[in-house]
């Protein structure tokens, strides 16, 4: 029997754990990236013991736990820093299984690169999708400027804006903007420690959270019209959080000649009828793109990638196998979705009254059950992957 060959279009973490995963189930990978090198444009990335566990199958876990350095408490503050919630990092490992590991995106990045032989991944090669295939009869044909390649599976891992997407669910509206853009960037740490903290201000929020190199990731959310920029964002950065409490000027002043990435974020509250088509496998963003409040948009990515190589083994159905993987992630990723969205409708409070409520119901809440903030990631930190690692065994060295 021939090797099964899969094409994943996408070089994100996404795509990047697919592969990897496939990869190690045997088949033969081709990843296809659009940019001319995988140096991503991002900042930092929360992964959570989900994603963790995750990143256990394909051998990447522990590497990944090690980056952990978050000790000590964090927790939700008020611009003038009042703490409404705390959250202990030895409480998180316990109930979850697995800390809270803030890292660069370029390092997980690297990390996943890493697992795959060199002749895997092409950069500077964009791709569409001509044909979707059809499990037990056509191979689906994926388009690059060197020739079509025909493929027994195809990996959408082409983003939020995906084109893959469209052509397979043309009647689905998309994803559509949810108000808020947001700012991101790492920075030099601000020379005495501080507690890692989210805060919540009328209709946005801060974000700062050190990093094992020492830096900080810092981040920031506004409601803004779509498609809004500054000419400068620096100052639109201190105009909206410079009188915020510390170290948030003093995480402004460090990043002043350093680079600052902003977004508008789209969410698919719609949700798709379905994650595949054909041969065409949707991951991540593409699949289910989702706010940024509870930080599991990678991590969901990573769960992605491993489920779907769970059920795609060489040898089986591939019709049985996507509609699983359908089954598996449609249900959790929509959950989750929907959570993200509720969390920024809270967040996205503005008028002072409506604020003045919030921050006391956040604060009573913390008091009466301490746990709180814990709870709120009751079946999301807690998920398990499918089956037994299987990372041990090392990649499949097959060409």
């Amino acid at each position: 029997m021939s090797q099964q060959h899969a094409v994943v279009l996408g070089g994100g973490i996404g795509g990047l754990t697919t592969a990897v995963a496939l990869h190690r189930r045997a088949w033969h990978v081709t990843v296809l990236e659009r940019a001319p090198s995988i140096e991503p444009v991002g900042a930092g990335i929360a992964l959570a013991p989900n994603g963790q566990r995750a990143l256990d199958v394909i051998g990447l876990g522990d590497e990944i736990r090690a980056l952990a350095a978050w000790q000590g408490s964090g927790g939700l503050r008020t611009p003038r820093g009042r703490w409404l919630t705390r959250l202990d990092a030895e409480a998180v490992t316990e109930r979850f299984g697995g800390p809270l590991v803030l890292l660069h995106r370029a390092d997980l990045i690297a990390r996943l690169a890493a697992e795959l032989p060199p002749d895997r991944l092409r950069t500077g090669s964009p791709a569409a999708l001509v044909a979707p295939g059809a499990p037990g009869a056509a191979r689906a044909v994926v388009r690059t400027p060197d020739g079509d390649l025909h493929a027994d599976l195809v990996v959408a891992a082409d983003g939020i804006r995906s084109a893959t997407r469209r052509v397979l669910f043309p009647e689905h509206p998309g994803p559509r903007y949810s108000g808020f853009t947001t700012w991101r960037f790492v920075a030099p740490t601000p020379g005495r420690p501080f507690a890692p903290h989210e805060t919540w201000g009328r209709g946005s929020l801060w974000g700062a959270h050190p990093l094992a190199d020492g830096r900080v990731y810092a981040y920031a959310a506004a409601l803004a019209p779509a498609g809004a920029t500054a000419p400068d964002e620096h100052a639109e950065l201190r105009r909206r959080f410079a009188d915020w409490h510390d170290p948030v000027p003093a995480l402004l002043g460090a990043a002043a000649r350093l680079p600052v990435l902003r977004h508008d974020v789209h969410h698919m509250t719609s949700p798709l009828p379905a994650f595949h088509r054909g041969r065409v496998v949707l991951v991540g963003d593409a699949a289910h793109a989702m706010a940024p409040m509870l930080a599991q948009g990678g991590n969901q990515a990573i769960e992605d990638g491993i489920v779907l190589a769970h059920h795609a083994d060489p040898a089986a159905d591939l019709r049985s196998a996507l509609a699983a993987y359908t089954a598996d992630r449609l249900p959790r990723t929509g959950a989750v979705v929907r959570r993200a969205a509720g969390v920024a409708r809270v967040v996205a409070l503005r008028s002072r009254p409506a604020v003045a409520l919030r921050t006391a119901a956040l604060a009573l809440t913390s008091q009466l059950m301490p746990d709180a903030m814990l709870r709120g990631f009751t079946r999301i930190a807690d998920w398990n992957p499918p089956g037994d690692p299987y990372a041990s065994e090392g990649p499949t060295r097959t060409t």
